[in-house]
């Protein structure tokens, strides 16, 4: 029997409440924190997205507004709270989250699926571009990660990066299997006969 995580935050929302079982913040510091901590790598924060997750957070009775202050003639910033039901929910949550694997949905994985629609050729193709840009990616995180660490980062906070690097590492390894697979015949090939041009 497959167990899943009982999640009821979104991965956002669990990020937000980390942040403030560290200390009391305002949305602006979250956000800063976000960015400086590299978990944008793996959440999505899209403009307006933490605002709405902040206030959300509110009237839930999971964060609480702890003190609002004005710096001249900018707006006011409240600074918020996590309240003991936010701790005991976000404990819950990720508990759950490291527990359990979970299905996750990547565009890449829904194409793959696809891929036999197009010829073999074309696929091998584009494949091999793919396996540039995921190159690229590696070596440039690479450098990211030896710069942080150089600078005393603690691990803590870049082992994001660490996961990333490996589930691409991960992939380049299939994607360059797979390529071998389709030009050397191994792998039985039922898309559109014929060469086509990858763009």
């Amino acid at each position: 029997m497959r167990i899943t995580p009982h999640r009821t935050q979104t991965p956002l929302a669990l990020a937000i409440l980390q942040l403030l079982h560290e200390r009391d913040l305002h949305p602006y510091e979250m956000q800063q924190l976000i960015r400086d901590r590299y978990t944008d790598h793996v959440i999505k924060v899209r403009p307006g997205s933490l605002y709405h997750t902040v206030e959300r957070l509110h009237r839930t009775g999971l964060i609480e507004p702890v003190e609002t202050a004005r710096a001249g003639r900018r707006p006011a910033r409240t600074l918020s709270a996590s309240t003991d039901t936010g701790r005991d929910d976000f404990a819950d949550n990720l508990r759950d989250l490291v527990r359990y694997p979970e299905d996750e949905h990547p565009p890449f994985a829904a194409t793959v699926v696809m891929l036999s629609t197009l010829g073999a050729d074309v696929v091998a193709e584009l494949l091999d571009q793919r396996t540039v840009s995921i190159e690229a990616a590696v070596a440039a995180n690479d450098q990211v990660l030896a710069s942080l660490t150089k600078q005393g980062v603690p691990r803590a906070h870049t082992m994001v990066i660490e996961y990333t690097q490996a589930v691409r590492r991960a992939e380049l390894a299939w994607v360059r299997e797979l390529i071998d697979d389709i030009r050397s015949g191994a792998l039985a090939w039922t898309g559109q006969a014929g060469k086509e041009q990858a763009t």
